[in-house]
């Protein structure tokens, strides 16, 4: 019998160092007429929480990168991190 187990995936997507980001200037720029002065620099980026079933972590990691690199991701212009840890009991 096969089972599976619930694991949450943490993706991190942001743009390459070399690419403009208007937004986050935008952001920056905004925050420093807030008064806070001390921001130097904002870089804006999107995180995504997915569930997964899988058959242990390793499934569950290979699935992420997948993910990753097929949709969540523009490889052109953007760089991923994520993480995987089981998912607690809900209930």
């Amino acid at each position: 019998m096969s089972t599976t187990r619930r694991y949450r995936a943490r993706v991190y997507v942001s743009l390459k160092p070399t690419v403009n980001d208007p937004e986050g200037e935008t952001i920056a720029g905004a925050l420093r007429s807030l008064g806070f002065q001390g921001v130097a620099r904002v870089r804006s980026g999107k995180f995504f929480q997915i569930e997964l079933d899988a058959p242990d972590e390793a499934t569950a990691r290979d699935a992420v990168q997948g993910m990753c690199q097929r949709l969540l991701a523009n490889p052109v212009i953007e760089t991923f991190t994520f993480d995987v840890s089981e998912a607690a009991p809900t209930g």
